[in-house]
């Protein structure tokens, strides 16, 4: 039902990628779902495909294009995920999928939040989403897994609907809120 509602807006956005940003519409990425099981997570695509001399990919803040921040801003380039949802792989709602690479990073407890299937928006998306940190987004996360519930579950997608009308948390206040999360932890264990 959501895919056949926001069908006309999907094919608009992507006829405006297409002539804004290039090829590759789409972009695909292989992230940890239920029990760390890897499967491909789709997005609209948001940067360039610029290298370096040597075929390196150059840095998110030189690829990322106006339209692209748009994209990311309005919480568009996510629709694509609902065909993770189609799929299977995601659900609406559960922690938000991070990157295969991190995966050694989590300890015990943190782990938790891949014993439930990664979703579209989580309890952390509203509460903070991009103004909290690290520590307080997998906090956030674990409470979630802890806490499961309907009436939970139908809180979190109808704030979600707000703080996207609103554009509410879209922009780090904090430069410290924006770097990855491995350079967090590689941070905090300098801190120790």
């Amino acid at each position: 039902m959501a895919l056949s509602l926001f069908t006309p807006l999907l094919l608009l956005l992507s006829l405006l990628i297409r002539i804004k940003i290039g090829p590759s519409v789409i972009f695909q990425q292989t992230r940890p779902g239920i029990n760390f099981k890897p499967f491909t997570f789709y997005k609209f695509r948001s940067m360039l495909d610029l290298r370096d001399g040597d075929g390196k990919l150059l840095s998110n803040e030189e690829r990322l294009t106006n339209f692209g921040k748009k994209l990311r801003h309005t919480s568009l380039d996510e629709l694509p995920s609902i065909i993770n949802v189609l799929k299977g792989d995601m659900s609406f709602v559960g922690p938000r999928p991070l990157r295969m690479r991190y995966k050694d990073y989590f300890n015990k407890e943190q782990n938790l939040r891949h014993t439930v299937k990664p979703g579209l928006t989580g309890y952390a998306q509203i509460n903070g989403r991009s103004n909290i940190s690290w520590d307080q987004k997998i906090d956030f996360d674990i409470f979630y897994i802890k806490n499961q519930s309907l009436y939970l579950d139908i809180k979190i997608m109808i704030q979600t609907i707000f703080k996207v009308i609103l554009l509410k948390d879209t922009k780090p206040q904090d430069a410290n809120f924006e770097i990855p999360f491995d350079e967090y932890v590689i941070m905090k264990n300098r801190e120790k």
